[in-house]
């Protein structure tokens, strides 16, 4: 069906009329000009994401429902960074015209699936008309009591450096997501330059049914991605580690500073460490890798640890506690020391497997990527 079909707010009603609040702090939701949020006892905390088609997805080889799970994984990803809990998101929407209500709501599904799994109100948004692909724009909206929050200047000389889950499967992830895009496509111009070939030199109409045997079998064309499906989860099906939090908290362990690897491990660190005047020393080989992401990193000539550290899109959680969290921290399931935070003038280094020590760099998003 076409949007204009049902018009905006035809669509709208679609995608939001089986919306239940699950939360208290959410007074009143969609229905009017603004939602109503009431957070009586507790600091309000709010991130927003903006992703774009061709710089942030694409299409080609991302479906619509987990890109929307993703759009809003990583937004739940800021709060729980924050020692939060994600409580309201607003998803706004630009929309070109190739796209259908049922493509529009596969998306949402995936908003509505990642909303689920935290218990999070879809609240509101704005959906408009689009010319250059999709855009999403979302806000979420948390609450913490101001004693739990953590912010990333809080790191202190001596403290733990802990990352969750594990490193650089999804930037591998996105490699292997790209090889294969680059092979068919590498393929599609092949046969089409060998065709006008063969329209050119007259020897089309005798070469025409292996034409059509090429590209019938580039209609089917099926990446094969057989023991490296955890690479591609961790780069389409991102995963807020709210799960992580819940196990500080029971552990009695309050971070002293967090962040979530979203841009990658070493830009991570080092905003950790300019924003609390100090230094860090992490170590090689304690670096969480997966074997896929190992074993890829190879396939494709690639240093793992290179990956790992400056891959992104992990979202996994690196945080700093009290070096006196030592032994209750070494018992929190899927949390890895990596290190220590230093004086700020020891700077910010790699120790390697074998013992050299190099300057952590941060090599993550800028303009020019």
């Amino acid at each position: 069906m076409e949007i204009a079909k049902i018009g905006e707010f035809g669509l709208i009603d679609r995608l939001t009329r089986e919306l239940k609040p699950h939360n208290p702090s959410t007074h009143y939701g969609i229905g009017d000009d603004c939602a109503v949020l009431s957070y009586p006892d507790s600091e309000v905390l709010i991130t927003t994401d903006l992703l774009m088609e061709g710089v942030h997805f694409d299409l080609t080889y991302t479906d619509l429902q987990h890109l929307g799970y993703k759009a809003a994984m990583v937004n739940l990803s800021d709060v729980f960074a924050m020692n939060g809990t994600p409580r309201q998101l607003t998803v706004s929407l630009a929309i070109g015209k190739r796209f259908s209500v049922e493509d529009i709501e596969q998306l949402y599904s995936g908003i509505r699936l990642a909303c689920d799994k935290w218990g999070v109100d879809i609240v509101g948004g704005d959906t408009t008309a689009s010319y250059t692909g999709l855009a999403i724009s979302i806000t979420c909206i948390g609450e913490a009591r101001k004693e739990d929050i953590v912010y990333r200047n809080g790191a202190r000389d001596t403290d733990l450096i802990c990352v969750s889950g594990d490193l650089g499967a999804a930037y591998m992830g996105l490699q292997l997501l790209q090889r294969e895009k680059s092979v068919y496509y590498q393929t599609l111009n092949d046969l089409q330059r060998e065709i006008e070939a063969a329209k050119r030199d007259g020897t089309y109409e005798t070469k025409s049914s292996k034409f059509k045997a090429q590209s019938s079998k580039l209609q089917d064309f099926q990446p094969d991605f057989s023991g490296k499906e955890y690479l591609l989860q961790r780069q389409l099906q991102a995963e807020a580690r709210g799960d992580i939090i819940r196990r500080l908290r029971e552990a009695g362990i309050r971070p002293t500073a967090m962040m979530d690897v979203s841009d990658g491990l070493s830009s991570e660190l080092r905003h950790i460490c300019k924003q609390s005047g100090v230094g860090c020393r992490i170590f090689e080989k304690q670096l969480p890798i997966d074997y896929q992401t190992a074993v890829m990193a190879e396939e494709m000539n690639m240093n793992v640890t290179t990956c790992a550290l400056n891959g992104g899109e992990d979202y996994e959680l690196v945080f700093t506690v009290p070096i006196g969290d030592h032994e209750r921290i070494a018992e929190v399931e899927d949390v890895h020391l990596i290190g220590h935070i230093t004086d700020q003038r020891f700077g910010h280094i790699l120790v390697s497997r074998d013992g050299q020590e190099f300057e952590l760099k941060a090599q993550g998003w800028n303009m020019d990527h």
